[in-house]
C-alpha cells in the first residue's frame, strides 16, 4: 500500500509543489534544508492545514480531493511535534494515558509495551516540567503511540535537543522502528538521524520533491545534494558473519563482500546498518597485497562528478552503492572512467544500528 499526495500552494514567495508516493511501511525520511517545505507538507498530510486543490489518498481511502476533506480527528494518524507539549499538571503516567483516550486502533501497542520500549519505567510518577528535554520527547512519542495510529508523523522530534540528548534518544527510536510494524514519516534536515532510521527518502528543496526512493539509492545519486556535500555517505545493510576476539573485531558481510569493524555485540546473522563516508574511500586499480587498510572491496565505477578539485565517484559493489571522494588529479592519473573496474579501499566504517 502507498500514500499518494499531491499539493500545490503559494505562500508569498514560497511555492509548495509536491507530487509523491509514500510507502505505508517502514520509515520514510522527508529530508531537506530548513525552509524547503517539509513541515508544510507534513501538516497538510495530517489535515492540520487545508490546501485547496490538494489530493491525498491513503491506500484505497480518499482523505482529500476536490469533493472530500477528512478532518484531522478522523485521520488515523498521530503527530509528534518539535516541542513535546506535555500537560504540565499531569505526571508522565497521566500524559501517556491521555493518548489512550482517543484510541484509533484497539490493537495498537499497549501501555506497558510503550513504557518498556521508551525506557519510561522510572519516570511514571514524575511531573512533566521536571523532565529533561529528551525525556519529555520520549513521553510525547509514547503518548502518540498509545493513541493507536495507523501512521506516525514526526516533525523533527530531536531538533530542540542538544547533541548529547539526541544521542541518548536515538536508540529508543531505533528500538521502536524494529518493534512496530507502523509506517513513520520522519521530517529532518539532520543526515545523521536519517542514516540511522530511514528506509526510504523523499528529498525536498524550495517547496518541491526533488527525488524519492530507497535511502541508499537517493544518498548516492550524484545529481542530488546529499552526494555533493562534505558529509556524502553510503548506508548499507549488512549481517554479522563472525567475531575475532583476539583483535576485538567483527566481520560483516554484504553483497559486495566482507568488512571488518570494531567489535559489535551481536550474534551471527544479526542485521546491522553501516555508514561509509565518501571521504573515507579511496580507489586502486589493482588489488593491494600489502596494506594497513582492512577493507578492500571490488567495485565498478558507475558515475563521476567533478566539483572544484575533487571527483566524487559513484561505485557499485556487488549491487550495493558506495561513494568515493578523490582528487581530480588522482582520477586523471589513474585513468578512471565510467565502467572502470577497481577496488575500493575503505578506511573507516561506522556501525549505526
Amino acid at each position: 500500500m502507498t500514500i499518494q499526495a499531491t499539493f500545490s500552494r503559494r505562500l508569498g514567495d514560497f511555492q509548495l509543489a509536491v507530487a509523491t508516493d509514500i510507502p505505508a511501511q517502514g520509515v520514510t525520511a522527508l529530508f531537506g534544508p530548513s525552509g524547503s517545505g517539509k513541515t508544510t507538507l507534513l501538516r497538510a498530510l495530517a489535515g492540520l492545514d487545508r490546501i485547496a486543490g490538494g489530493q491525498l489518498r491513503y491506500g484505497s481511502q480518499v482523505w482529500q480531493d476536490a469533493d472530500t476533506f477528512l478532518p484531522t480527528h478522523r485521520r488515523p494518524v498521530s503527530y509528534v511535534f518539535q516541542e513535546p507539549s506535555l500537560f504540565p499538571h499531569m505526571d508522565v503516567r497521566g500524559n501517556l494515558r491521555y493518548g489512550m483516550k482517543r484510541r484509533i486502533r484497539s490493537d495498537g501497542p499497549g501501555f506497558d509495551d510503550v513504557v518498556h520500549w521508551l525506557g519510561l519505567e522510572n519516570l511514571l510518577d514524575q511531573a512533566g516540567p521536571s523532565l529533561s528535554g529528551g525525556q519529555q520527547q520520549r513521553v510525547a512519542i509514547g503518548r502518540a503511540l498509545l493513541s493507536g495510529p495507523e501512521w506516525l508523523l514526526m516533525d523533527e522530534p530531536l531538533a530542540s535537543l542538544d547533541h548529547a540528548a539526541r544521542a541518548r534518544i536515538l536508540p529508543y527510536l531505533e528500538r521502536l522502528v524494529r518493534q512496530l510494524e507502523l509506517p513513520v514519516l520522519y521530517v529532518s534536515h539532520a543526515s545523521s538521524e536519517v542514516a540511522r532510521l530511514a528506509d526510504w527518502m523523499i528529498l525536498m528543496d524550495r517547496g518541491s520533491t526533488v527525488a524519492a526512493g530507497p535511502l541508499d539509492a537517493v544518498l548516492t545519486r550524484l545529481d542530488l545534494g546529499p552526494a555533493r556535500s562534505e558529509q556524502a555517505e553510503a548506508v548499507i545493510q549488512a549481517q554479522v558473519a563472525g567475531q575475532d576476539p583476539a583483535y576485538a573485531l567483527t566481520r560483516l558481510t554484504f553483497p559486495g563482500g566482507d568488512l571488518w569493524v570494531p567489535h559489535v555485540d551481536a550474534n551471527p546473522g544479526a542485521s546491522v546498518r553501516i555508514q561509509i563516508l565518501a571521504r573515507d574511500v579511496s580507489l586502486t586499480l589493482e588489488q593491494p597485497r600489502q596494506t594497513s587498510v582492512l577493507n578492500v572491496i571490488p567495485c565498478r565505477v558507475v558515475d563521476i562528478l567533478e566539483q572544484d578539485h575533487q571527483a566524487i565517484l559513484q561505485l557499485d559493489a556487488g549491487g550495493s552503492p558506495l561513494l568515493a571522494s578523490i582528487t581530480r588529479r588522482s582520477r586523471e592519473q589513474l585513468g578512471v572512467q565510467t565502467g572502470t573496474q577497481a577496488f575500493a579501499q575503505i578506511k573507516s566504517v561506522a556501525v549505526l544500528v
